[in-house]
């Protein structure tokens, strides 16, 4: 399982290095780059989107506030453009990104907790 964990450490990403990093499919990337004009990843001379860290943090907060904070996509519109007249788009990203790596670590303990639990006691 992918994880935002310690990978966003490139300046530019692939389409395909941003769905491992975010856990969402490219026709979700895609789609929201048409609904939030703060995703507009460069394209390369093969016409292949380029992503800049930068938009893996937008990316990751846009996933956080549909997913988590359950906000529409007219909502989350509206969010991200009171994060931005204050300044505190990027604040607001990082702080995303942590809750995001909370969540996958918690997901990865209970995975292996489950492992464990499954684990004869005569092999422990």
């Amino acid at each position: 399982m992918a994880s935002p964990r310690g990978e966003l450490l490139q300046e530019f990403y692939s389409i395909g290095d941003v769905c491992a990093l975010t856990e969402l499919k490219p026709h979700v990337l895609r789609y929201w780059e048409s609904q939030f004009k703060v995703l507009s990843p460069a394209k390369n001379r093969s016409g292949n989107r380029v992503y800049s860290r930068r938009e893996v943090e937008l990316i990751l907060l846009v996933k956080h506030l549909l997913y988590t904070e359950k906000y529409t996509i007219d909502g989350a519109r509206q969010k991200l453009d009171e994060h931005r007249k204050g300044g505190a788009i990027r604040t607001a990203a990082r702080a995303a990104l942590e809750v995001e790596v909370l969540e996958s670590i918690e997901r990865e303990l209970a995975e292996l907790q489950a492992l464990l639990d499954d684990t004869p006691d005569d092999r422990r």
